[in-house]
């Protein structure tokens, strides 16, 4: 499947305006970029980038919206990160649906320090091709970890606050970069993927992770902790496109960016069996997805140019769409205050 086009997006610059006609509100003045988005096989690169969404949304976004100055003092903060090293749109639902603020530089996947749930204030972003970031809630920069590898696409942390970095392109595409409590170089693994796309671990600090093999046909892998390599896993269903993988209380799910589908697994040996499925209506492309163990899911969509929430495991059609600027969302994560 090889296609072009330009596509065009509108959505904010990457700094805030003071508007003074405004009322003191910043204005998040309309992009004029033209992406440029082909497909090389499976994988969807944007301005020659390779990105982890499976589609994009061709309709042009123009508006600009007026973002009123608040003191971050919410509960809970949610991100939807937009294409690397743009920005990512801040939110506080359940108090409302609207972006309340920017980050502007970032862009692409995000992780917290839990392995389901609201993060505790902190959290990663995969900003660009060489950087991962760390942020204290709801926008300040903490410190960065260097990545040499290649393009990193994915993070998770687990219960010891080891760092796993996914590379998705480059000399060590399909590899997997380990930092021991999210520091130092990392120590890169090899998998039996030829793209990394997303990666989770579950409570024993098993990290799993997936993307496409060499034949461009879905893998999931798994390091056991404790373990120098990754192995393969055969999982029960067929799954068409990777898509987010995190634990969510119970079971490891693997996110199906085609079906709009969880995937809820247990794991023995080589093996994933699947136990349940979880149907999104109404979504296009979860390019990433951040489930919480209040009953929700957050989904970054990169198909419907926007962020939106779901009741999970119930599914169905959104509880909650967010509103704001969005330029072709990537990544979502959610981090409680």
């Amino acid at each position: 499947m090889n296609t072009t086009g330009l596509v065009k997006y509108a959505g904010a610059l990457l700094a805030l305006a003071i508007c003074s006609a405004c009322g003191g509100a910043s204005a998040v003045a309309p992009s004029t970029a033209t992406f440029s988005v082909k497909y090389v096989g499976k994988m969807l690169t944007v301005n020659g980038r390779p990105v982890t969404a499976a589609r994009v949304n061709p309709t042009p976004r123009y508006a600009t919206m007026l973002v009123p100055e608040r003191h971050h003092q919410a509960k809970y903060y949610e991100y939807i990160n937009n294409y690397y090293a743009t920005y990512a749109s801040i939110f506080d639902y359940p108090k409302s649906t609207q972006m309340i603020d920017t980050i502007p530089g970032i862009g692409g996947q995000s992780c917290t320090n839990t392995l389901y749930g609201y993060g505790k204030k902190t959290f990663w972003n995969i900003e660009s091709d060489t950087e991962i970031t760390l942020f204290k809630a709801p926008k300040k920069p903490i410190r960065s970890l260097s990545d040499s590898v290649g393009m990193p696409s994915s993070c998770a942390m687990n219960t010891s606050g080891d760092l796993a970095v996914g590379i998705l392109a480059g000399s060590g595409s399909g590899d997997v970069v380990i930092y021991k409590h999210a520091t130092g170089s990392g120590t890169v693994m090899t998998t039996q993927l030829a793209a990394e796309y997303f990666n989770g671990y579950d409570p024993q600090g098993n990290l799993f992770a997936d993307g496409f093999n060499n034949q461009s046909v879905f893998q999931l892998v798994e390091l056991p902790k404790g373990a120098s390599s990754f192995k393969a896993i055969t999982t029960s269903n067929t799954v068409q496109f990777p898509g987010s993988v995190q634990w969510d209380g119970t079971y490891l799910t693997v996110f199906d960016q085609l079906t709009n589908q969880f995937y809820q697994y247990t794991v023995s040996g080589t093996t994933a069996t699947l136990k349940g499925k979880v149907q999104l209506t109404g979504s296009s492309d979860c390019a990433q997805t951040w489930i919480v163990k209040q009953g929700l899911v957050y989904c970054g969509d990169a198909g419907n140019n926007n962020g939106a929430v779901f009741n999970y495991p119930a599914g169905g059609s959104p509880v909650a769409v967010f509103t704001g600027n969005f330029d072709f969302p990537l990544g979502t994560v959610a981090v409680k205050n």
